[in-house]
């Protein structure tokens, strides 16, 4: 653990001097964030999970940001020792990947360096971060921004983005466009509307089989929006045309091209009501060809984080633990297994029953249902739908029984493709949750969930529980246990305690963990089995 040690006493020695100069607010003011998440691996035979070499893995974050009036500076450094199992392994050792200035005035902004942003909804363009996913493709290059009198929103981007712990060859150039036609009228009680547009180009030098294909270097997107609200009601809507993509030809052959050139495209709609304790969500999604990476070729191609855009999955996202066995992930164009993209939507409804109705009683009750349903496009170039991919089901009901009881209970029916839409063979499951809290006293309650899954798929039938014991403000521990009794007879296991104090929390785990995914925000990973110790810690300042 001397490695863990190192890296503790580098963020304390970092952390001194900056809380001193946070103080000083003649000079402006620094924040700053430390997080460290380190795994330390066991062999586990019955799971299959073997470390290698490499029985410690740790990812680690140090975020500076500094204040001084209409200035701002910031920069991130990161360290990998060696990256956690099942992240991008070209995320290595330690380096400062982010750094940037920025100048805020009353209307423009201008920024250089690395920066996150996105175009509508992401499907054109989008940089972010997420740790959970090792997701960061941050743009190093410059921003500007300009608001008149909110009416006219514009920004425009030029640089390259992160991939790894470099920033790529690859550069990308955009514009986007917001006119609010209801603040040009004064539509001070009326109704909001505006009209959106973005472009953005993106240049990579591209080899000489594809140039002599006809293939080019550059290739331009373009993405047009609606946004209407009034009184509780919504519509949006967005096409994307994505520009030229370039995919290896699967049935490459004597006689055949080496590349299949596609235009990316999506519909996007949105239409809702929130007001009065309901809320309706309908949306509707087609994409095509939507693939898009930061590099096509080299050793970085195939990794997680080569994104260019957010394509999320559009149905209930779930957090306990049998519900997120085999989550959703859209199908944004692969020619290796016939598929160009998928259609479907979701329906998301919500009502509150308030305090003394009939349904609602005494503390109100919370109703929350969900359909969602995707099939791959029958025809390239066309709205007919062909081979389900996913369906989902869920209702849940939350209800504050007592002033000490609450509880929730979910029922999810999920149907899903197993080969990418390639044939009709579905897996079919049913989940069961009972999420239930108690407080004793105000600095003592417990929480306790009891879940079962029903399958003739995969390995049969599982069921899982956890209990956890808070002692408020500061400490808080869990054991938990998923076992597959209707095949393997495993069961993974996992216990924790956490601490928090002030602005710190510091967590230590021990479990076996299942192969499957982790999800954070409608996107995935793919995670092998793994058994071991898991030390968090997390502070800002």
């Amino acid at each position: 653990m001397s490695k863990c040690k190192n890296i503790l006493l580098t963020a304390a020695v970092l952390a001194g001097p900056v809380y001193t100069m946070a103080q000083d607010t003649d000079k402006g003011y620094l924040t700053g964030s430390f997080e460290t998440n380190n795994i330390l691996y066991r062999e586990d035979p019955k799971t299959g999970a073997f470390p290698g070499d490499d029985k410690f893995g740790s990812n680690n974050y140090l975020k500076l940001d500094y204040y001084r009036g209409k200035f701002s500076a910031g920069l991130q450094l990161e360290g990998y020792f060696p990256v956690l199992q099942d992240y991008p392994v070209e995320l290595q050792k330690a380096k400062l990947t982010n750094y940037f200035v920025t100048w805020t005035d009353n209307d423009f902004s201008v920024t250089a360096g690395t920066f996150y942003d996105q175009f509508g909804s992401g499907l054109l363009f989008r940089s972010w971060e997420d740790r959970t996913l090792g997701m960061n493709n941050a743009v190093m290059g410059a921003r500007f921004t300009y608001n008149f009198k909110n009416i006219l929103a514009l920004k425009a981007i030029w640089g390259m983005p992160r991939i790894g712990m470099d920033f790529s060859d690859t550069k990308v150039r955009g514009l986007d466009l917001s006119f609010a036609v209801s603040e040009l009228f004064n539509w001070n009680d009326g109704p909001y509307f505006a009209i959106e547009g973005s472009v953005l180009s993106r240049y990579e030098a591209i080899s000489t089989d594809l140039e002599d294909e006809g293939g080019k270097p550059n290739s331009e997107g373009y993405s047009g929006r609606i946004n209407f609200e009034y009184n509780g009601f919504f519509l949006k809507g967005e096409y994307v045309d994505a520009g030229m993509k370039y995919y290896t030809n699967p049935d490459i052959g004597q006689g055949t091209e080496m590349y299949l050139k596609k235009r990316g495209n999506a519909q996007l709609i949105e239409l809702g009501y929130n007001n009065h304790g309901l809320g309706v969500n309908l949306t509707a999604r087609r994409l095509e060809w939507m693939k898009s990476q930061i590099v096509s070729s080299g050793t970085m191609a195939t990794s997680t984080a080569n994104l260019l855009n957010y394509v999320p999955a559009m149905c209930t996202q779930y957090t306990y633990l049998l519900t997120n066995f085999h989550p959703y992930t859209p199908q944004i164009g692969e020619p290796a297994y016939r598929n160009s993209g998928e259609m479907g939507g979701q329906l998301d409804v919500y009502y509150n029953f308030r305090r003394g109705t009939a349904l609602g009683g005494k503390r109100g009750l919370k109703i929350h249902a969900n359909f969602s349903t995707y099939y791959t496009l029958a025809e390239e170039g066309t709205a007919k739908p062909g081979n389900l991919l996913y369906r989902d089901l869920s209702v849940d009901i939350e209800k504050q029984f007592t002033k000490k009881f609450k509880a929730l209970l979910l029922y999810s029916l999920q149907e899903q493709n197993t080969h990418y839409g390639v044939g009709t063979a579905t897996r079919l499951q049913n989940i069961v949750v009972a999420d239930m809290q108690y407080r004793f006293t105000p600095k003592f309650s417990t929480r306790l969930e009891l879940q079962y899954l029903a399958t003739h798929e995969d390995e049969k039938d599982w069921m899982a529980a956890l209990l956890e014991v808070n002692f408020a403000p500061s400490w808080s521990i869990y054991v938990s246990d998923m076992f597959n009794h209707g095949s393997s007879k495993l069961h993974y296991y996992a216990a924790g305690v956490s601490y928090v104090k002030s602005r710190t929390r510091v967590s230590l785990s021990y479990g076996r963990n299942k192969d499957g995914y982790v999800c954070s925000g409608g996107v995935c990973r793919v995670i092998s089995a793994y058994t071991g110790f898991n030390l968090q810690i997390t502070t800002s300042f």
